[in-house]
């Protein structure tokens, strides 16, 4: 299985423009006793804008907006007790369909070697994505093979070569002076060599869609009957990689779409409307350079995040990839007995750590999507650890004996000033406070646990 990174930061941020209208939106209709058929139009009409300003296509908006009005202005949730929040659930659901109701992971099923196409615009990713593609079927223990059938740009030729080295798979030997069919047809052969069951062909792209590529892909497409033609599209592009979708499956009857570039600009109309365009669904996200950030896209967790639910199912398995089991409970011990010390702190911070930046562990949180980048510090984490990193063993199991002379030598080693030092401890014995109470039985409702970056 793969690192399942899933939706980070990148894709937060995607939606960020969206979220706040949703949730603005929100709750003023949750503000009223009774809905009136005046405040659903004026309700619906901001989400209509709100999707038009994050870039969904105009007709698909129209059509979702509809849709909604035609459930929204229905008896159940006129004559609701909590008309506001059916409309969240109607919205919600709308959505998630919208976005494909459900994950859609590849078919990897049938004879082999299987074959994915990756097609799209050229700018779009391509090599990249291929990379990361077999970086994920890797972690499901497939066997992949790269193929390099963009003969066009020598570059990506290259690139994918170097690719295979860093990833230790296969990729077939391709050079600019071989024809595309001609590197497919040795390609299946080569893959048979190396004991590879999964083909990924990089094809090449153009600036714009043109008969020459088409036909170029429909001759692939015939010689190697793809499992998976998937097309690769820019989310920074907005409409103009939903009109390429459009054109690419009315020629070779795309299997799926893959976004890339999703730490970008993009507003995310493009994963709104691509699959309502197309009737393909987007499989996976792309949401950085390295392998490892590549994405299966859940749809119902994504709607989740956009209308402020959060994402507890994705924060679970990112904390259960990123936390050893026999270390948490080795520390569950020491919290019962009360031994809960700054090294184990430290120990803890470095596999939070791991889970990604704090905006996207926050944003999974129900009722805390509209939190924002500037209202935590990503640097937080990294300066208590080097803190704690310069004290002594014994001062870390012992804080109370740091006087001032060992916390200016703190402060040298770790270079933060004295009066940070003061503040993480200051949370330490809050943290510490507060485990003492919940193991007693008597937690605070709606306390708060002090955090870096508050």
């Amino acid at each position: 299985m793969n690192s399942f990174t899933e939706i980070s930061r990148a894709a937060v941020t995607m939606f960020d423009n969206l979220t706040e209208k949703f949730n603005r939106t929100f709750k003023r209709l949750k503000g009223q006793g009774k809905l009136s058929e005046k405040h659903l139009k004026e309700a619906l009409r901001e989400v209509r804008l709100a999707l038009l300003e994050a870039d969904v296509n105009y007709k698909v908006a129209k059509e979702f907006v509809a849709d909604l009005s035609d459930q929204a202005m229905g008896k159940e949730v006129m004559e609701s007790l909590t008309p506001g929040q059916q409309v969240v659930k109607i919205v919600h659901n709308a959505l998630t369909q919208l976005m494909g109701s459900e994950a859609a992971p590849l078919d990897l099923t049938g004879r082999t070697p299987l074959v994915f196409m990756l097609v799209g615009l050229q700018g779009s990713g391509k090599t990249t994505t291929a990379g990361k593609l077999a970086h994920y079927l890797k972690d499901l223990n497939r066997k992949p093979c790269l193929v390099p059938a963009d003969v066009y740009r020598p570059a990506a030729i290259d690139q994918l070569q170097i690719l295979g080295k860093q990833l230790g798979v296969p990729a077939f030997p391709a050079t600019t002076q071989m024809d595309p069919v001609e590197i497919a047809n040795l390609a299946l052969g080569f893959a048979s060599q190396e004991g590879c069951d999964i083909l990924i062909v990089d094809t090449a792209g153009r600036l714009h869609i043109d008969t020459e590529l088409m036909h170029e892909l429909e001759q692939l497409k015939s010689r190697l009957t793809p499992r998976e033609i998937l097309l690769v599209a820019d989310a920074m592009t907005g409409q103009d990689a939903v009109r390429s979708a459009g054109e690419f499956h009315e020629a070779l009857e795309l299997t799926g779409a893959i976004l890339t570039k999703m730490d970008g600009d993009a507003r995310g109309g493009a994963a709104l409307s691509i699959r309502h365009v197309t009737g393909v669904p987007i499989k996976f996200i792309g949401t950085g350079e390295r392998s490892s950030e590549f994405e299966l896209f859940q749809p119902d967790r994504m709607v989740g995040r956009i209308l402020g639910m959060g994402d507890v199912l994705t924060l679970i398995e990112k904390a259960e990839e990123s936390f050893d089991e026999v270390e948490a409970k080795a520390l569950e011990k020491k919290i019962r007995k009360n031994q809960f010390t700054l090294e184990e702190f430290r120990d803890q911070l470095k596999m939070l750590k791991k889970m990604g930046p704090l905006s996207s562990i926050v944003s999974m949180l129900p009722g805390m999507g509209a939190v924002r980048e500037t209202d935590l510090d990503p640097k937080a984490i990294t300066r208590v650890m080097a803190i704690v990193d310069s004290m002594t063993a014994k001062e870390r199991s012992h804080p109370k004996i740091l006087n001032g002379s060992r916390k200016k030598r703190i402060a040298r080693g770790s270079g933060q000033s004295v009066q940070e030092i003061n503040r993480l401890l200051k949370q330490f014995a809050q943290i510490r406070r507060m485990m003492k109470t919940m193991q007693a039985g008597k937690g605070r409702k709606g306390a708060r646990l002090p955090f870096p970056g508050r």
